[in-house]
């Protein structure tokens, strides 16, 4: 599919409206209550007839406004720390830059089978749930000094969440808590803001290269946003087992799809 025919996909039905926006409300509450929701973003984007490059583009403009509105609700309550985020920002937005270069350069078919794999492994840890073990280190309240291989690590991170916005924050909130030693809550405060701060460097590099559809991602970037403030508003706990099954059903289905299970139809 040329650059053209992809920009001038038709989304101006009130099907795919509904849709881009419905499912933009899911995953930001999703993402605020359980995790992995971007990956529903990917399967959206891709299903709509996005190639895996304009997909892994434009949904950082969702996850940009989302990680804005929930980072000014944890700065308000005074859980969020923005000097010590910055501290740490500064090598993960450096490495996002880097992924997202390695991203735009790749060959797409085997990206695709790159975001395929990315899927699986979000599967995973929907089911074991790594929030589990992270608990354990919830009476930590006193963070360990940088040192060296701490800024290797969160510069690691960054390649990857450029590379691919999937999963980054199970990455990011274990090494704030397992290796940087902040405790639970506190670190979820600060991998919000982080994101928020990486993802325009990683952002620039999908725009350089003309890698966004701009209406489709803003379109669910509002969703995003509403999800996200609801989510964090109302504490919506009672629909998290629920939305878990939804993520795990769009997970197997969007992996599938990916890996050329649904050929038999076409």
């Amino acid at each position: 599919m040329r650059r053209e025919e992809i920009l001038n996909i038709d989304i101006w039905t009130p099907e795919i409206l509904a849709l881009l926006i419905i499912s933009g409300i899911v995953i930001g509450i999703i993402n605020t209550l359980a995790g992995s929701g971007t990956a529903i973003s990917y399967a959206v984007f891709m299903m709509l007839g996005l190639p895996p490059s304009f997909a892994n583009g434009s949904v950082r403009i969702g996850v940009i406004t989302q990680t804005l509105a929930a980072s000014i609700n944890f700065f308000r309550s005074g859980k969020l720390n923005i000097k010590k985020a910055l501290k740490i920002a500064i090598p993960i937005s450096i490495g996002s830059a880097v992924g997202a270069q390695i991203a735009v350069s790749i060959n797409q078919e085997i990206f695709r089978y790159i975001v395929g794999a990315a899927v699986i492994v979000m599967l995973f840890f929907v089911f074991y749930k790594p929030t589990r073990w992270l608990e354990g280190k919830s009476g930590i309240v006193e963070p360990i000094k940088m040192l060296s291989w701490h800024y290797f690590l969160y510069f690691a991170i960054g390649v990857y969440g450029g590379f691919i916005q999937m999963g980054v924050g199970i990455f990011l909130l274990s090494a704030l808590v397992l290796i940087s030693g902040y405790n639970l809550l506190y670190a979820n405060s600060l991998k919000v803001f982080i994101v928020l701060i990486y993802t325009p460097f990683a952002l620039i590099i999908f725009i350089i290269n003309d890698d966004i559809h701009y209406a489709m991602a803003l379109i669910s970037a509002i969703g995003n946003t509403i999800g996200g403030l609801l989510a964090s508003k109302y504490a919506m706990k009672y629909g998290v087992k629920f939305l878990r099954w939804v993520l795990i059903t769009v997970l197997i289905l969007f992996a599938s799809y990916l890996f050329g299970a649904f050929n038999f139809l076409l």
